[in-house]
This record gives structure tokens, C-alpha cells and sequence, in this order.
């Protein structure tokens, strides 16, 4: 699969690393793109450093991984989202990271959406600290949750089948709305890490009481 990540930070490495890992190729992109060049070598075999416009138009995902304020203008620069599946990490979080800006009655997802109405979005992996990332593929731990929401069933299952392969588990969280439950509870994720001292190898997770 070819994946598209703009934003090369903390987050983004951490999924391109595990990307590649798997067999797929990535496109890294920053405006400045010898800051993308670097971190393709950091990243290392599999990637590459792109512009936004060609690795959107080569590629089957595109993940946002930049900060919510910059994540509208990105697209806005990525040339043709038609049909394009998005996977938007962002948290829309004040610069402390102990509140959100927004929700309640909206979420970033949705104003993502809105902004880009050709585009297919779906809401991910904005639950999970970058630092815990590994632990999906080398810990003996058990399988961190991803919980996915979006409108569009086949974009979902695309986003789940990635989520799967990169040996994270899939939580299907409804509808894209819902994001503004799932944002909140990436903001509870951050307290709980900083504020509260449990540290970044931590990761929210439902279970089934019955079984």
C-alpha cells in the first residue's frame, strides 16, 4: 500500500516506521521538504520524501498527522482529494495540551470533513500516545485499540484493514460524529500521562466483561 503522511512529527515517524516495516511505501510531507528529507532517512528504507501534491495523488491513504490548526490549510494545498481516504489523528488541543478547543457539538474530524467535503475521513489513532506505538508489534503486550469513526463504510474498512495489518487492533466507534466522543477521550489519554503521572506507555482499551 502506498501511504501518504503529512506531518512528519512525533505521531507521523511513528506510523510511517510501522508502515514500512510492513512492506508499505511512504510518502513523507513538510512544507520544507529537506525536513521531510530527513525524516524519509530517519524512516529509512520505504520511504521518501514527497510534495504534498504528488504523494496525495500517488497514494491509496493519506494520514494528517499535522496539529488540528494547520490540518485545514494542508489539504487545502494537496491539489485533488476526490475520493481520497484521510485518516485524521489530530486532537484539537490547547498549546499546554490540558484542554480541547472545540467539541461537544462538533469535533475536528467533522470540521476536517466539512472543509474538504470530497474527501473520505476517517477518525484514528488520536488515542494513542506516539511512544506507545511500538508496543503494537514488539512488546508482549496486549494489542492497542485504534478506535475508527467515519460516514463512509468502505473508507472504514480500508482504515481497519491497515490498523489490523499494522497488528493494532480495530475498534469500529460509529459514525464520524462520534469523534467528538473519541477526541475527549484522547485529551483523558494526555491527563492521564502528564497531569497524572501514569507516563506515555499507556493506551485506552474497551473490554468485554463477559468473556
Amino acid at each position: 500500500m502506498n501511504v501518504a503522511i503529512s506531518g512528519p512529527g512525533n505521531m507521523g515517524l511513528g506510523i510511517a516506521k510501522l508502515l514500512t516495516e510492513k512492506g508499505n511505501q511512504v510518502s513523507l510531507v513538510h512544507r520544507e521538504l529537506d525536513i521531510a528529507a530527513k525524516a524519509a532517512i530517519e524512516v529509512g528504507a520505504g520511504a521518501q520524501a514527497k510534495n504534498i501534491e504528488e504523494a496525495v495523488s500517488e497514494a491509496d491513504i493519506v494520514v494528517l498527522a499535522t496539529p488540528f490548526d494547520a490540518a485545514i490549510p494542508v489539504l487545502k494545498t494537496a491539489g485533488d482529494l476526490t475520493g481520497k481516504i484521510v485518516i485524521d489523528i489530530t486532537n484539537p488541543i490547547t498549546p499546554d495540551y490540558m484542554a480541547l478547543t472545540i467539541g461537544h457539538t462538533t469535533s475536528a474530524a467533522e470540521e476536517i470533513a466539512k472543509a474538504v467535503p470530497e474527501a473520505r475521513i476517517v477518525k484514528a489513532f488520536n488515542t494513542v500516545f506516539w511512544q506507545a506505538l511500538p508496543y503494537a508489534v514488539r512488546k508482549n503486550s496486549a494489542a492497542v485499540q485504534i478506535l475508527l469513526a467515519s460516514d463512509d463504510a468502505e473508507a472504514k474498512a480500508a482504515v481497519s484493514s491497515l490498523v489490523a495489518n499494522l497488528d493494532f487492533d480495530p475498534i469500529d466507534a460509529g459514525p464520524l460524529q462520534n469523534a467528538r466522543y473519541i477526541e475527549p477521550v484522547g485529551e483523558l489519554n494526555i491527563h492521564l500521562g502528564y497531569a497524572l503521572g501514569w507516563g506515555t506507555a499507556i493506551s485506552p482499551a474497551w473490554v468485554r466483561l463477559d468473556s
